[in-house]
């Protein structure tokens, strides 16, 4: 159980990206329990409540929230696109959604949604980072002995990229009102792991005015 395993953003990756009947994560879906035993927790009592907190459901039983969250059932409470946060406008593929997609240009990656959509959605983007984790090779920094650093590239994905505006759509995630609990937890979630991993990488997110 390592800072760096990807196990578990690829599953949160997944919850915040995919749709809950789809077959990726109706597979990851029995490891949701799991979560605590996943990552080295600064409070690990924490992340166990949220885990017991969980409901038992099936998850296509999430397909209201997850159209309420994600594809604007009524309106849209956290839009997951880090361009409605930064872009004074609060539109969809704004100067920040472009700037991210000259990023994964110079690294040679390009979406991997089957659909035009924009790139800074934040499930794709912590799928992202799981995928730089994995091929540090996308660079010319070496990885370090048992991936105990992470690359330069998967760094600034963090500290420019997602880390500015996460902290406020989290929040509106937690405080959405859905049918059930399980994306408010899962946000919980994720902004533990994300504050952890700002921690003890000793990360600094580039300041940017928030505009929602």
């Amino acid at each position: 159980m390592t800072l760096l395993n990807t196990t578990l953003p690829r599953i949160l990756g997944a919850c915040f990206y995919y749709p809950p009947q789809s077959d990726t994560v109706r597979r990851l879906w029995p490891l949701l329990p799991q979560i605590k035993d996943l990552f080295p927790w600064p409070h690990p009592a924490n992340i166990a409540r949220c885990c017991q907190q969980l409901p038992d459901i099936s998850p296509e039983q999430l397909e209201y929230d997850f159209s309420v969250l994600f594809e604007g059932q009524g309106e849209m409470p956290a839009p997951p696109w880090g361009s409605v946060y930064l872009d004074k406008e609060n539109i969809l593929m704004g100067t920040s959604t472009l700037q991210y997609r000259e990023f994964l240009s110079t690294l040679g990656l390009a979406s991997q949604s089957a659909i035009h959509e924009p790139e800074d959605q934040f499930g794709l983007m912590l799928l992202a980072w799981v995928h730089l984790i994995e091929q540090p090779h996308l660079t010319q920094q070496q990885p370090h002995s048992a991936q105990q650093q992470p690359t330069d590239a998967a760094i600034m994905l963090l500290t420019e990229h997602l880390l500015p505006w996460a902290w406020r759509y989290l929040e509106l995630v937690k405080n959405a009102q859905l049918e059930h609990q399980v994306y408010p937890l899962l946000a919980e979630i994720t902004e533990c792991y994300l504050k952890t991993l700002q921690l003890k990488l000793g990360l600094f997110p580039h300041p940017h005015e928030l505009y929602r």
